[in-house]
């Protein structure tokens, strides 16, 4: 919905091709990303060492879980129909700048981020399918197509970055899922451990961190399951082992460390929804005419560059998405 009260023409954006589906000779090769690794291997470290935990170097910029035994499985080969019209950020800043509300609600938490135990890692399947099942995050990558995609990422906060994310089709998870037929909702959530997430002590948010999707947004192409970044597995961080990439929405969609995914009828409350519904809405589609109540949408930071640039409808995504909302009415789309 347009802040005017009126509804977009869905049909007419879809006619417009996106920018962001351009050549990709401004994103990073992936034989630069290989030629990369192996340096590092070889050297035994990377660049952005800081002061880490008991004793030991963290390298924010480089690092990823040392016990994480999926490392042999990256850099997997990139699927080329995903392209960006922007430099990739720096991994350097990618890995230095992230909300994680379970360890706190600072942007630097990658430090913190270390303490989360990531073997062994599970993930319940239930609800509307046809067994349930729990499996371990290692059995679930041998199961799917691992692939690269170069996908933009917009925070509601107005700031935004460009990633080379590695995972698998969310419609893979759901191919393996076999949910019943009604089943119309997926929810997603994350660990619970206070203990380790310092941040979850704060009883006044509702943990543990809940999200949703319809099931056409699931099985939209663009929906992806997020096991690594940068050519390795997924930094502690970015969500690991396992998180969601809806690069259309506002980043909060995209919830991190997922240990539950329940298919229901049912649509589901997710975290900032139960906070604060009037800013935080269930679709959260990226539209710059619709601002937050406290701030413009209209334009985005660049986060590595500090460049602000205008913000596009569906985060320049809309000839893959536009089709899931149109009929859709008497809600809002964009918050």
């Amino acid at each position: 919905m347009h802040k005017s009260g009126k509804y977009i023409n869905l049909s007419a954006y879809r006619a417009n091709r996106p920018s962001w589906a351009l050549p990709e000779h401004d994103a990073t090769p992936e034989a630069a990303f290989l030629n990369r690794r192996e340096l590092l291997k070889g050297l035994g470290m990377g660049a952005g060492l800081v002061a880490g935990i008991g004793g030991t170097l963290f390298d924010a910029g480089q690092a990823y879980a040392a016990e994480d035994p999926s490392a042999g499985l990256y850099p997997v080969k990139r699927n080329e129909a995903f392209k960006l019209s922007r430099d990739i950020t720096p991994e350097k800043v990618n890995s230095e700048y992230n909300n994680f509300y379970e360890f706190g609600s600072h942007k630097q938490i990658s430090a913190a981020a270390q303490s989360l135990k990531i073997r062994p890692w599970e993930i319940a399947i239930d609800g509307l399918v046809e067994k349930p099942m729990t499996i371990g995050i290692d059995d679930l990558l041998a199961k799917m197509p691992l692939e690269e995609r170069l996908y933009r990422h917009r925070c509601v906060e107005a700031w935004s970055m460009t990633i080379p994310w590695s995972g698998f089709a969310l419609s893979e998870l759901v191919k393996l899922a076999k949910p019943t037929s009604g089943a119309k909702f997926l929810r997603f959530e994350t660990f619970l451990d206070p203990d380790v997430a310092t941040g979850q002590k704060q009883t006044w948010y509702p943990w543990p961190y809940v999200e949703a999707v319809t099931i056409e947004e699931a099985t939209n192409d663009l929906a992806f399951m997020v096991t690594g970044a940068y050519g390795k597995p997924l930094a502690k961080q970015f969500g690991s082992p396992l998180r969601l990439a809806l690069p259309w929405k506002f980043g909060f969609k995209s919830i991190k460390s997922i240990v539950k995914i329940s298919f229901t009828d049912t649509r589901p409350k997710s975290f900032w929804e139960s906070l604060n519904a009037k800013e935080y809405g269930f679709w959260a589609n990226v539209n710059p005419e619709v601002p937050h109540p406290r701030w413009s949408q209209a334009d985005e930071r660049i986060l590595h560059t500090g460049e602000r640039v205008p913000t596009l409808l569906f985060n320049g995504y809309g000839e893959q998405v536009a089709s899931l909302y149109e009929g859709i009415k008497g809600e809002q789309l964009f918050r």
